[in-house]
């Protein structure tokens, strides 16, 4: 709140000092209730600014220069839109089309090299925060559809030649006229990714009858591996940092195939703990047995008991191999003894090995019970939640499978899509949920998506394919879109109650995020953005205005949104939406006695002027 001089009370005249003094007794107050306020607001997530200037209260600022009060869906007062005109945001600069704020290489001289850490996540400080529309690339068009896009995208979207100059011999992708094609190519598979899928269903059965759900791969190249999988019945999320391999992810976001900016340093990965039913690395070239196995914990850590892990190249068949890995036979014999070495002492068993790949399968026995704080490597003890993933130090001991759930292992969990709509026990860990509630939550969802439907003909068309649920709790809207040509990147806010867990069991795929700060994706990745009272749960910390900008970052021209919420914050977000050059209209629910609303949008597609 802001105070003007006329605020300011007249000092009387002629007042002595002993009018002016202040009982120390009423300092001490004073000061304690401050302390305890300020309390308060850390212990909520809240900065002192937030207290200052409430969120909404300046997003409201930017739509209207006056203001009335109106009473809310919840009954109280609030202030209302006197106009409804339009913000003015201004266009980023050219070369700000590629802009990904927490991994933006233009900053990265500011932090360490010690393990690549300067390429995770390093968000710019407030002031620092852009305030523009991100510009598509000269030429942009909407994407090719699925599921032709999984073999070719438009040159002009991703025009970024180092992979193809760089890789052309690995065949990863080739140019041809106005696009690239995808000819499914990679360092460990020549033969293409077909048949290099085949060779590992015959060495892991589970990949063939549903068992094998969900899975990771980590250096994910363009995801051709994770772009197979999805015609297998499998949902990969691919990871790669942005790195001089340029645009990798968006290269498989182009394409059509789930995947997320990320390195694997020194926090642990966005991920619930026993999330994955496999984790892959082909030649991804991550020191695996440095800095005692730590990265093989963080794998352990998000792979479900009875996973597995699956490695390609080196020191992988080392036999025939080293000669072009430009080291020795004995170099590598004795890099895979190390590697076998430390993954037994993880508890991972040696599962099956032919050619050039090789698979371990995460324990789900008793071999946990020889661990014990003081062994090496350690096993975790309980002051940190396994579950816990947002900026939160990878740790180097192993995560012991909690005892409390016996069906969390890959054998006991149900295959696919049975898992769906069963009830995880892991529910039991989230506040305020149950059985039952998950089962209300499933019905609900399907309602919903039926009339988003009718309110967004597109949604179930191969017009929309990438599409983000920003704040779920169980994955419910992506559970009830799994016949439709989608896949959904479904996530859960760092600091609400951590269901991610939940939605992994259920055979979907998410992160952990905190929408105070920009998601790891490139700009144009998504195709429709969803989200349910994310407002409403989030603006006592985040400004809607940064949220807003960041949705219009990561969606595709032509692109649309879905925003639930209360009619109070629909009117707030609706000027912000035509600033940034959104179409919308508001609707009722499907239940019309519903407080809440229905706004959905679509971006423009516009060329820059720089």
């Amino acid at each position: 709140m802001k105070y003007s001089k006329e605020d300011k009370p007249e000092r009387a005249g002629g007042a002595g000092a002993g009018s002016r003094a202040v009982p120390v007794a009423l300092v001490v107050v004073v000061l304690c209730a401050f302390s305890f306020y300020l309390g308060g607001i850390y212990s909520t997530g809240r900065s002192l600014l937030d207290s200052i200037q409430p969120a909404p209260t300046a997003l409201l600022a930017l739509g209207a220069a006056t203001t009335t009060r109106r009473p809310s869906d919840d009954g109280q007062a609030r202030p209302a839109l006197a106009s409804t005109a339009a913000v003015a945001f201004p266009e980023c600069p050219a070369d700000y089309q590629d802009y990904t704020p927490c991994t933006d290489p233009k900053r990265w001289r500011r932090y360490g090299n010690y393990r690549l850490s300067f390429m995770e996540r390093h968000c710019p400080p407030p002031p620092d925060r852009q305030q523009c529309l991100v510009p598509p690339p000269k030429g942009y068009k909407p994407p090719i559809r699925w599921p032709k896009s999984k073999d070719q995208c438009w040159y002009r979207n991703v025009p970024y030649d180092w992979i193809n100059s760089q890789k052309s011999n690995q065949h990863w992708l080739v140019k041809e006229g106005d696009r690239f094609r995808f000819p499914g190519g990679g360092t460990m598979f020549p033969n293409g990714v077909g048949a290099y899928v085949d060779l590992m269903q015959g060495l892991v059965p589970g990949m063939r009858d549903g068992t094998v759900r969900t899975a990771l791969d980590t250096g994910c190249g363009v995801a051709s591996w994770g772009g197979d999988l999805l015609g297998r019945g499998i949902l990969t999320v691919s990871l790669a940092p942005r790195d001089n391999h340029e645009a990798q992810v968006q290269f498989a976001l182009e394409r059509g195939i789930p995947a997320i900016l990320g390195i694997i340093s020194t926090q642990r990965l966005p991920f619930p703990s026993a999330a994955f039913d496999m984790a892959h690395c082909s030649r991804c070239l991550i020191p695996w047995t440095e800095f005692g196995g730590l990265y093989l914990l963080e794998i352990h850590r998000v792979l479900r008991p009875g996973g597995f892990w699956v490695l390609s190249g080196p020191p992988v068949n080392y036999e025939n191999r080293w000669h072009g890995w430009n080291t020795t036979a004995q170099a590598q014999k004795a890099d895979l003894d190390r590697l076998k070495k430390m993954l037994a002492s993880m508890c991972f068993k040696l599962y099956s090995m032919k050619g050039d790949i090789a698979v371990w399968q995460k324990s789900a026995d008793a071999c946990y019970d020889k661990l014990t704080p003081v062994t090496t490597p350690a096993k975790c003890d309980d002051s940190v939640d396994p579950d816990a993933a947002w900026y939160v130090p990878m740790r180097s001991c192993v995560t012991a499978p909690s005892p409390k759930y016996r069906k969390l292992g890959l054998n006991a969990t149900p295959k696919w899509p049975q898992r769906l709509s069963v009830a995880p026990e892991r529910i039991s860990v989230v506040p305020g949920s149950s059985a039952a509630a998950f089962k209300q939550d499933d019905a609900r969802w399907k309602l919903r998506a039926k009339h988003y439907k009718t309110l967004l003909p597109a949604l179930g068309s191969d017009k929309i394919r990438n599409v983000m649920d920003m704040n779920t709790v169980y994955g419910g809207f992506a559970g009830s879109l799994v016949k439709d040509p989608v896949w959904v990147m479904n996530v859960v806010s760092s600091y609400g109650p951590n269901s991610l867990g939940v939605v992994y069991d259920r055979g979907l795929i998410g992160v952990n995020h905190d929408w105070c700060e920009a998601f790891s994706t490139y700009p144009r990745t998504y195709d429709l953005l969803h989200l349910d009272g994310l407002f409403t749960a989030e603006s006592h910390r985040c400004e809607m205005k940064y949220v807003l900008l960041e949705m219009d970052r990561i969606l595709r021209p032509t692109g649309y949104a879905i925003i639930r919420e209360s009619t109070y914050f629909l009117d707030s977000v609706a000027p912000i939406a035509k600033g940034m050059r959104w179409s919308c209209e508001k609707h009722s629910s499907e239940n019309k006695a519903d407080k809440d609303k229905i706004l959905v949008c679509q971006k423009e597609l516009w060329a820059g002027k720089q």
